[in-house]
């Protein structure tokens, strides 16, 4: 374990890509999804006395999610992810001076924001480059000094606080100090729009073997947390958290629930109207009383003008789309919001500082209790799942949205290789079923101690050499 964090030039960065066809449409928000491409980052760095190594980190490329102006296509969308990704790949190499990994992400982040800007790319979409290229650089750093991530992050070999205010004046260094990773995490199962709850709603089958509804996904991988998809008809949320409740209300065991409203609201009191509604209803009291928070139900343009003090929403809210800068969950807190969601897309330092902010927060009042939450961007087995479970899991999540592995057929799609390399690698975190190798969740829970290994996470890489570069505008 090195005494300071160790420096290092970054030398190379490879942009690389490939397909992923969902095997059930997942609709959020605006869009239903059902296929997309996820990136790769392969950073080379090279420390000064000569030696280096190379690190990788993946990400899915969602449309409808970073920038939701309808008058754009998902092929626009995948456009513009692969212009700021190229856009901090060209920062990120622009300057050769030597810095700790932190250094680097601190080096560009508010240049990369402006530039971006100037492309007419908001601050959540432009998170989107430096996030994976950040998580490729760290992964180099502790693949050349053999460091996990959970130590590297502990032990502060990034040089996490320097040269960013936000951080300094949280007393960093001591939050990650007691950062103490689980052996395993709650899996939250999404159930989105037009996910089938009961066999009756099926029109036609995968016939896959896999669980195609709520019903079978219950059976199947025995979750106790789940993460219900709202929209703005009132009525129809309504009826479709009764369907949802009449299959969860089955479980003797208690169950918990989040609410995600996508930016369907157009403000507070819509929502409110909602959990008015809900409370009302016989038929939802247990559901009702098993809300953990409410996630991001107002559009971002509007989301952070209202105080939500003044709404009586009964439960915590939480942003996710409108955290875009640094510093919003701090504008968030003061109108009212309780909590911020984690996304390695937004970033893994702000995933850190945030969760810091959540600690101190929290030691210096207890009237509101500040808390982080684990979301997924439909993240997929291999880097891409693992990074991310490694973030929220060392920062003290509990539990965390799972929904790669139900609306993607697990790694069927990849080199059998591939494949056997994280299967053996990971052998507690994955599994071979169905044909594939696939997310492993028993008893609602994933594991996750082979997660602790030399690098960001994963012994394991993808078959960079069976991808795409990247296609940029």
């Amino acid at each position: 374990m090195a005494d300071a964090a160790p420096i290092f030039s970054i030398r190379e960065i490879v942009l690389q890509e490939r397909p992923v066809v969902l095997r059930l449409p997942f609709r959020f928000g605006v869009v239903t999804l059902t296929q997309c491409p996820q990136a790769f980052a392969r950073v080379r760095i090279a420390l000064p006395d000569g030696s280096g190594a190379w690190g990788a980190a993946a990400e899915l490329m969602a449309p409808k999610w970073f920038d939701k102006n309808l008058s754009l296509s998902n092929e626009d969308n995948f456009d513009q992810l692969r212009d700021v990704t190229a856009m901090a790949r060209e920062a990120y190499l622009c300057d050769m001076r030597a810095a700790s990994a932190f250094g680097h992400f601190a080096r560009h982040h508010d240049a990369h924001r402006l530039a971006a800007a100037q492309r007419g790319f908001n601050p959540l979409l432009a998170s989107y480059g430096p996030a994976l290229i950040d998580r490729a650089v760290l992964d180099a750093m502790c693949r050349a000094r053999g460091l996990s991530f959970y130590d590297a992050i502990r032990h502060n070999a990034a040089g996490i606080g320097a040269a960013r205010p936000e951080f300094g004046e949280l007393g960093i260094e001591a939050f990650i100090a007691s950062l103490s990773p689980a052996a395993g995490i709650e899996a939250r199962h999404t159930v989105g729009l037009v996910d089938a709850i009961t066999a009756a709603d099926l029109q036609e089958r995968v016939r896959d073997g896999l669980p195609e509804t709520l019903e079978e996904v219950v059976r199947a991988y025995g979750h106790r947390y789940f993460k219900l998809k709202v929209g703005s008809d009132i009525g129809a949320d309504l009826a479709r958290l009764t369907a949802i409740a009449a299959v969860l209300d089955r479980a003797s065991e208690p169950y918990f629930v989040s609410l995600d409203g996508n930016e369907q609201y157009a403000d507070a009191a819509g929502i409110a109207e909602l959990m008015a509604r809900l409370r009302e209803s016989p038929a939802l009291e247990r559901l009702d009383a098993s809300i953990l928070f409410v996630e991001q139900p107002i559009a971002r343009k509007h989301a952070l003008d209202v105080d939500l003090g003044s709404a009586a929403i009964g439960k915590p809210v939480i942003i996710d789309e409108s955290d875009g800068e640094l510093d919003t969950f701090v504008q968030a807190r003061a109108r009212g919001y309780a909590g911020v969601s984690s996304k390695t897309c937004k970033g893994f330092y702000k995933s850190i500082l945030n969760a810091a902010r959540c600690a101190a927060w929290n030691a210096r009042q207890k009237d509101v209790r500040y808390f982080m939450s684990a979301e997924d961007l439909t993240t997929q087995a291999g880097l891409s799942v693992q990074q991310d479970l490694a973030l929220v899991n060392l920062l003290g999540v509990t539990h965390v949205e799972r929904n790669g592995h139900h609306y993607v057929d697990g790694m069927a799609a990849l080199p059998e290789a591939e494949q056997q390399a994280f299967l053996g690698a990971h052998g507690d975190v994955y599994e071979r079923s169905h044909g594939a190798v696939r997310l492993r969740i028993a008893g609602g829970r994933i594991a996750l101690g082979s997660l602790d290994c030399t690098g960001f996470a994963s012994l394991a890489m993808p078959d960079f050499d069976a991808m795409a570069p990247f296609s940029t505008s």
